[in-house]
């Protein structure tokens, strides 16, 4: 996973008036927990614009003055509710031997035959939670939708892998093509094409028998 690098300085003083005089001078009051104890410092807010303002996902390399240094990953943000500035971040220290859990984005790649038939592709879930040691997490995790059709969906078991846990049931659905009324009208016109309406139902026809032939076999058993 990428990481990028805050540079802070530490917090002598955590009090009110402290953390606003941080504020006025267009730094951000932070805080990093998991370790031995909590570290307290700020950093200039433009630092974590490659942190936030982004839909990727990085671990993050806090560099304190005096030469310390400490792996973490975001853990929470707030921010002020009118002008959106960042006024607080909590950080969770993470080290390489511990597993730790992130939001992973989901990203997909080429282009459904469902949706170039007019269905509509839905993304039920664009982030998933996956639990590895740090260098094992990934960016994100990819969804290749070009052979998807109509109907068919992608579930959390698809995109399982042997460097991560993904924390939630395999059965989750990620995101599926759904239909449409021009889509239904684009899919009956492309079997005509191909098989013709009379071959479609003889098919139909010939899976009659093949089930009545399987029930009896069952009741014979």
């Amino acid at each position: 996973m990428k990481s990028i690098t805050i540079n802070g300085s530490q917090r002598e003083s955590v009090g009110k008036k402290a953390t606003k005089a941080l504020r006025n001078a267009g730094k951000v009051p932070c805080v990093v927990y998991g370790g031995d104890e909590p570290i307290h410092f700020s950093a200039d807010e433009l630092a974590f614009n490659k942190l936030v303002y982004t839909p990727d996902v990085h671990t993050v390399v806090v560099e304190i003055e005096g030469g310390k240094k400490v792996r973490a990953i975001l853990q929470d943000i707030q921010f002020h509710p009118v002008t959106d500035r960042i006024l607080h971040v909590d950080f969770y220290q993470i080290f390489d031997d511990k597993e730790v859990m992130m939001e992973i984005p989901v990203r997909i790649t080429g282009n459904s035959k469902g949706v170039k038939n007019g269905g509509v592709l839905r993304f039920v879930n664009r982030k998933l939670r996956v639990k590895a040691i740090p260098d094992n997490l990934p960016d994100f995790i990819e969804i290749d939708i070009t052979e998807m059709r109509i109907g068919d969906i992608k579930v959390v078991r698809d995109v399982m892998h042997d460097d991560y846990k993904i924390m939630h049931e395999e059965s989750r659905t990620i995101l599926q093509v759904r239909t449409s009324r021009t889509a239904i009208v684009d899919e009956v016109d492309e079997d005509e094409d191909e098989d013709g309406v009379e071959g479609e139902e003889g098919a139909e026809a010939g899976d009659v028998p093949a089930t009545e032939t399987d029930d009896v076999a069952a009741v014979k058993e």
